[in-house]
């Protein structure tokens, strides 16, 4: 994946984390990674599986398909 579409992805789960009141930390916690992975997403630091961007969702109420509404 490009990177300016890894950062907007990037960008869009910050954002859905945030607009839920949660830390990188408690994030990371509820989807089992650790808070280095989640904030390693958040800066485009590398690629995501399909099953993170899953698990990212469903912790943050959200449809996956919204991570790539640029």
């Amino acid at each position: 994946m490009s990177k300016v579409y890894l950062k907007k992805l990037g960008k869009n789960i910050r954002n859905a984390r945030i607009n839920n009141g949660l830390s990188q930390e408690k994030l990371a916690e509820l989807i089992g990674k650790t808070r280095n992975y989640v904030g390693m997403v958040e800066r485009a630091e590398l690629n995501v599986s399909v099953k993170s961007l899953f698990d990212f969702a469903k912790v943050l109420n959200v449809e996956p398909k919204e991570f790539f509404e640029f």
